[in-house]
């Protein structure tokens, strides 16, 4: 068997643009015609700039290769160009394609992947959601505590166990910070009223996004801790587990982070340092699928969980779960709602999503296929923004917009 052509879609996601403003796919197929999908988390460049380094890398570690051996193409592209260095571009690259071959496999074998990378462990997966308030124009409100509460609630009853928010301001290119007394305090509200709100029935995951300094990081843990949340997310920015490793020391709250993450070194440096004992890969930007599920097993011996990163399209979804269905120490997986919307239209049939779980394929390979009428109506994306976006300026203590960046 033999990789013989790519494809690459540049998907625009419609207004309200959840999930990131566009999704890159990618389809490889083989001489014997079977065909595999794959999702490219990468958003450090625009999409068109991708275009030709995805065909690049295609063409210099994939044309005319077998997609069974995925060791070779991961440590060929590792090492592109005297590198061996974690790339946050060329790891969402390889990231795509990996699980393209890894679809291509499963479809060959006739089994799901969770099936070739350990088999199933979880019938279920245990979900969760961020918070899309909306007020009474029906416009997404992030600023009112009151109407975190409510949407709180409508997530519970339909089946949530665990709900996301960050109220902690603006994330800036100029983050980490110190978070003014005002912040804190709207913080520590949001906590309140959304645990006054769901009682027991749900928990907490309070998903900031590297906004802090150690020290703010700190003083907010201490103004949560009497909520119990499940995890304390990102509190600080990525790439200096040591600073991490000062939060998790002064908290009880467990700390969650690693949707910046790639590949097995720098989360092996994480889990050494005692900074996190939730890792949140994102299987389409941390190296691939079998990147991911070595983290994870690297993740076991620490006795530390994982919680997969999912904030872009549904093929990437589909490959996180799975990852989570064969995982022993999988924690809960990231959902956007409940998978309808934008997320089912591009696809032939919807993820499977019910009462707070999901429901993992179990047909071949990545268990999803793309309906191919929406992604050309959707191609490509012209916008000029990127998947996401900080804010440009340092923070001030003044603008306290959690909605900023």
């Amino acid at each position: 068997m033999k990789i013989v052509a790519l494809e690459t879609h540049i998907v625009a996601v419609p207004p309200p643009h959840i999930g990131g403003m566009y999704w890159l796919f990618v389809k490889l197929r083989t001489a014997c015609g079977i065909e595999g999908v794959g999702e490219i988390y990468a958003a450090t460049f625009g999409p068109q700039a991708m275009r030709p380094i995805i065909e690049d890398v295609f063409q210099r570690y994939l044309l005319d290769q077998d997609p069974h051996h995925i060791e070779r193409f991961f440590r060929q592209a590792y090492s592109s160009g005297f590198t061996q260095r974690p790339d946050l571009t060329m790891m969402g690259v390889v990231s795509g394609l990996e699980m393209a071959c890894w679809d291509i496999i499963g479809k060959a074998a006739n089994k799901p992947v969770y099936e070739l990378l350990g088999g199933k462990v979880h019938e279920r997966l245990r979900s969760y959601t961020y918070l899309y308030p909306q007020n009474s124009r029906g416009e997404y409100d992030y600023d009112d505590p009151d109407l975190a509460a409510e949407c709180a609630v409508r997530n519970m009853d339909q089946g949530f166990t665990a709900l996301k928010f960050d109220p902690a301001g603006p994330y800036t290119a100029y983050s980490g910070h110190q978070l003014s007394l005002e912040v804190l305090e709207r913080c520590e509200s949001f906590c309140r009223k959304i645990r006054e709100a769901v009682g027991n029935r749900c928990d907490l995951l309070f998903g900031t996004h590297g906004q802090m300094v150690p020290s703010s990081a700190i003083r907010l843990a201490r103004r949560l801790e009497q909520y119990d949340p499940l995890w304390f997310e990102e509190p600080v920015p990525p790439g200096q587990e040591q600073a991490m490793a000062q939060v998790a020391a002064k908290t009880s709250i467990p700390i969650a982070t690693g949707e910046r993450l790639t590949t097995k070194y720098e989360f092996f440096k994480l889990l050494q340092a005692g900074g996190a004992s939730i890792l949140q890969m994102n299987v389409a930007r941390c190296g691939g699928l079998l990147e991911a599920k070595k983290i994870a097993s690297m993740a076991e011996a620490y006795y530390a969980q994982i919680a997969p990163h999912l904030y872009n399209g549904p093929i990437g979804a589909a490959a996180s779960f799975q990852l989570a269905t064969c995982t022993p120490n999988f924690l809960i997986q990231e959902s956007i709602m409940t998978w309808g919307g934008f997320h089912a239209e591009v696809l032939t049939k919807p993820l499977q999503w019910e009462d707070g779980y999901i429901i993992p394929s179990s047909e071949p390979g990545l268990g999803v296929e793309l309906n191919m009428d929406v992604v050309r109506r959707h191609s490509p994306y012209s916008g000029e923004r990127l998947h996401l976006q900080m804010a440009a300026s340092p923070v001030d203590v003044k603008d306290t917009s959690p909605a900023k960046g």
